[in-house]
């Protein structure tokens, strides 16, 4: 996990946070899961992260890349 990678996160007093790997404190915090992962879609792509969404027992749900992937996925021609 690099230090850049950005999670949604359920948040201790109820809601979803979105955080840097790592981080104490969160970016920012959501009433609705949605609006953390749009959010936190949007913060990765922007920083070329990694992005990663957790459900409500802290397990990762899905993982996307919006960084140099060393193993791009093949043109499908």
């Amino acid at each position: 996990m690099t230090r850049n990678s950005k999670h949604v996160v359920p948040s201790p007093d109820g809601g979803w946070s979105v955080r840097a790997a790592g981080a104490v404190r969160a970016s920012r915090r959501f009433d609705t899961q949605d609006e953390a992962i749009q959010y936190g879609r949007d913060l990765a792509k922007r920083n070329h992260a990694e992005f990663y969404i957790h459900d409500r027992n802290g397990m990762i749900r899905e993982k996307r890349s919006y960084g140099n992937d060393p193993f791009p996925p093949r043109d499908k021609r």
